[in-house]
């Protein structure tokens, strides 16, 4: 009778115990929960105020800024390597050191976190196409430059896929003047005035017109590649007009310049130019690329 009576009331004691440890257990998920919900609404909040501009508002790309929801990360997918990139930038491009107090970077990174890839694949292309469409049709090489290869008039490619959504992709080759690509200003030059592709004519002091896009402009100087890709340095002084046009030089690509399919080729092969990786190793690129290169 006694020795029934100890063993109910161990089983007892190991109920309270369990149900104690539960609760413990159940609270601390609770607390972790609300912890996080509150961390991914703070970064919610930071990154609206701070990234929305380059990125969206909802993170997935803008017109300077790639897609952050779908889990390719250029420079490193670690929390330290992303808090690396938002506060200290990644120079050479146009992503800026942020100075953010630590917090509210690691909130970043968790609004981040809590979103959710695309269940389907943005673009169902094929890139080995759109890299012949890009060398050939589309004759992409005479205005913009991969890997050190092709013309200066327009913004460098070479990192495109890393740097630019596949929605802002798209709208720039079926309407160029939509949303003009900026230039790259260095930041330690105070009198540079904000550079875009547009189009930009000046008249000299003798009549001559000359075409083309501002690749560095500040008060009182101008540098200008002209239509027939020749650097002229100006100065503002020696002109009679500076005029710039919202509309890019870059021909509007229709459907009769490029079907769907040609253009899903082309965006896949555009996603597939992504520089170098975190470790600073180049990309692999293309073959027609590396056959240049050998020649």
């Amino acid at each position: 009778m006694l020795k029934s009576l100890c063993c109910e009331m161990a089983l007892a004691l190991a109920c309270v115990i369990s149900l104690l440890l539960y609760s413990s257990l159940l609270h601390a998920a609770e607390k972790t929960a609300a912890e996080k919900a509150s961390a991914v609404k703070e970064g919610a909040s930071v990154f609206r105020a701070n990234c929305s501009p380059c990125h969206g508002l909802n993170a997935r790309g803008g017109g300077r800024g790639p897609d952050l929801t779908a889990g390719r990360w250029t420079h490193g997918s670690s929390d330290a390597a992303i808090f690396r990139t938002i506060s200290q930038g990644v120079p050479g491009t146009e992503m800026p050191a942020n100075p953010l107090e630590d917090s509210e970077t690691r909130a970043i990174i968790a609004y981040l976190r809590s979103l959710s890839p695309p269940k389907h694949p943005a673009v169902m292309g094929d890139p080995a196409k759109g890299d012949q469409i890009f060398h050939g049709k589309a004759r992409c090489l005479d205005c913009h430059m991969v890997s050190g290869h092709g013309g200066v008039l327009g913004p460098d490619l070479s990192r495109v896929g890393a740097s630019r959504s596949i929605s802002y992709l798209m709208d720039s080759i079926r309407q160029p003047d939509k949303d003009l690509s900026s230039g790259i200003v260095d930041p330690n030059n105070h009198y540079g005035l904000p550079l875009v592709y547009d189009t930009v004519t000046v008249v000299k002091a003798d009549g001559t017109k000359l075409t083309g896009v501002a690749k560095n402009e500040d008060t009182y100087s101008l540098q200008l590649i002209s239509t027939d890709q020749k650097l002229h340095l100006l100065l503002k002084q020696d002109l009679k007009e500076v005029t710039h046009e919202h509309r890019s030089l870059m021909p509007p690509y229709s459907e009769d310049a490029l079907d769907a399919a040609e253009l899903r080729d082309l965006i896949a092969y555009l996603e597939t130019l992504r520089g170098e990786e975190a470790g600073g190793a180049p990309l692999q690129r293309s073959k027609r690329s590396r056959a240049k290169e050998a020649q």
